[in-house]
């Protein structure tokens, strides 16, 4: 069965930097696209940033464009998010998700469709980043 662990959140100073690592199971890590989501208190799901299956492809939220990069080794299933310059509100539940079939299949060619949480079938339980002073 597919499995998403994410790991690497924690306290981080405004300013601050973490990196975050999902590690996939379960399925052809390297045939699908993945995307990191957060949920902040009392706020929705917010789609983050997308990558490609062969890495060479990747789509960031707006919110997070310049300071978050993210990255993945097929060789060890495991997709990564680097965040810098960290704000007190990136401050949230971060999880990782597989992208589906088609949405991998079909990386990029519909703009926006990366960001659509419909379209990953596979969830992570999430890892907690919190940004604090």
């Amino acid at each position: 069965q597919v499995q998403l662990v994410e790991s690497g959140g924690g306290l981080a100073q405004p300013g601050g930097s973490l990196r975050l690592s999902c590690a996939a199971s379960g399925f052809t890590f390297s045939s699908y696209a993945m995307s990191w989501a957060r949920q902040a208190p009392g706020k929705g799901l917010e789609w983050v940033s997308g990558i490609y299956s062969d890495g060479s492809d990747t789509y960031y939220a707006d919110s997070v464009k310049g300071r978050f990069t993210i990255s993945r080794d097929n060789a060890k299933n495991t997709v990564y998010l680097q965040m810098n310059s960290l704000k007190p509100e990136d401050t949230a539940l971060y999880y990782c998700a597989k992208a589906s079939f088609i949405l991998s299949e079909h990386w990029g060619e519909v703009p926006g469709s990366a960001s659509e949480i419909a379209s990953y079938d596979h969830w992570g339980q999430g890892t907690q980043v919190t940004v604090s002073s």
